[in-house]
């Protein structure tokens, strides 16, 4: 669908992904349509899939979770039911917040928050590694945070 967003789809979008709360009327008056045209082109993007859910972002250091660590994780092998497995495990712990499969000297990269060190201690020997299908896990703290998003970027 890239290729037939117009300048007001685009507008749409941004201001969506930076204020997901903008009421219908608000985002009409600040992308120049009337409310109905803006209401049908959103409902466009939705069906084709540019939109998806809508959700809150929380602050976790006001939840009191201030540990983020990256883990890189090796697989002892990558048979079907090895990464079946561990997708399982990932899937089930909400301190995981991203998995990524990559290419390089790890099988994948996990971005997990947890509230201490300790936290994260039980995350990793009561799920992580007990996972049949892990061989290996190098972990990095995050000392501080120069930037995060969610904002795509946008074409034009």
């Amino acid at each position: 669908m890239n290729s037939s967003l117009d300048a007001i789809d685009i507008r749409i979008l941004d201001i969506f992904q930076r204020e997901g709360r903008i009421s219908s009327q608000a985002l009409a008056e600040r992308v120049g349509l009337s409310t109905s045209p803006c209401w049908r082109r959103v409902r466009k993007l939705e069906k084709a899939g540019v939109l998806g859910r809508d959700v809150t972002l929380l602050n976790a250091a006001a939840l009191g979770l201030d540990v983020i660590a990256i883990a890189n994780v090796s697989l002892e092998d990558h048979h079907p039911d090895s990464v079946a497995d561990f997708d399982r495990m990932v899937k089930a712990r909400d301190e995981i917040q991203e998995c990524f499969a990559t290419s390089g000297e790890y099988d994948y990269m996990l971005k997990v928050i947890c509230a201490d060190i300790a936290a994260y201690d039980r995350l990793l020997s009561g799920h992580i590694m007990r996972c049949k299908a892990v061989h290996q896990v190098n972990t990095s703290f995050v000392l501080r945070s120069t930037k995060q998003t969610t904002a795509l970027p946008l074409p034009g």
